[in-house]
């Protein structure tokens, strides 16, 4: 692995990634919070749920083999040259691996708790499963050649098509019911974060090694922080914006929400009866 120029850089490097990391880890919870606190996933999108577990499961993968696979980074320096660092740190590991575990719990709590009449849809399950099967496809061709660092760009790209479509089912979620309630702000705001602070670690990078290697090198991790961006910017507006709701009647929403489960009941107790 090249070494660093500038002790600075990278110490402000480390810092940054370590901050995108705790950023993104923490962007979970304001999510699994207001479900839980609601007891309820109304207004969640079931699709960007499943979406976005397929993205942080390939997301994984990538990471993962380049960082511990030494032949996978020796292909990786064959073909980017062997000056090159490689472009997967510590905390993008971390990173993949809490945000699987925190994707299937919030699935979990789809499962458990009032989720209306939402459902996943067909579409999505399509595109999630067509995902595995490409990923599936390519180690069978992959796989006589040991064409390891090929697979895993595959399995990168695919993440980084799913990251750009799998927050577009929430956005017209939210503007078909001109309404964000059930959709953590929080998560939103984290996530942009994160997304920031990616981008400027990568350029940390970029900046001391002076070549652009790392962003085209790691394609998946610079369209991510692009895409992210984007899409939190356009949560913001149509959160803060375009369908505002008032603390009242956010809190009365919720008041109602509570309550319907007991009043429901002694009606069909007195069905029952």
């Amino acid at each position: 692995m090249t070494a660093w120029r500038s002790v600075y850089l990278e110490t402000t490097f480390h810092v940054l990634g370590w901050m995108a990391f705790f950023s993104w880890t923490i962007c979970f919870y304001p999510q699994v919070l207001l479900n839980f606190h609601r007891k309820s996933v109304v207004g969640l999108n079931f699709d960007f749920v499943v979406l976005n577990l397929t993205k942080h499961s390939s997301y994984l993968i990538y990471n993962a083999a380049l960082f511990f696979s030494p032949e996978i980074q020796r292909q990786y320096h064959e073909k980017y040259g062997y000056g090159e660092m490689i472009p997967v740190a510590a905390n993008d590991v971390a990173f993949s691996i809490h945000a699987v575990l925190a994707t299937c719990f919030i699935s979990s709590q789809i499962l458990i708790y009032e989720r209306g009449n939402q459902k996943v849809s067909k579409i999505c399950m399509l595109v999630s499963s067509a995902a595995w099967a490409i990923v599936l496809v390519c180690l069978i061709i992959s796989w006589p050649k040991h064409s390891w660092l090929w697979l895993i760009s595959v399995v990168n790209t695919i993440q980084v098509a799913i990251t750009a479509i799998k927050y577009m089912p929430q956005a017209f979620m939210n503007f078909s019911s001109k309404s964000t309630i059930g959709w953590s702000i929080g998560f939103v705001l984290l996530d942009l974060s994160g997304g920031l602070l990616n981008f400027a670690q990568m350029s940390m990078q970029s900046i001391d090694q002076g070549t652009m290697i790392n962003f085209y090198g790691n394609l998946g991790k610079t369209l991510l922080s692009l895409v992210v961006v984007f899409f939190d910017l356009l949560f913001i507006i149509q959160h803060y914006l375009l369908y505002p709701t008032a603390k009242n009647e956010t809190n009365q929403i919720l008041i109602e929400e509570a309550v319907a489960p007991l009043i429901d009941s002694p009606e069909k107790s007195q069905e029952n009866a």
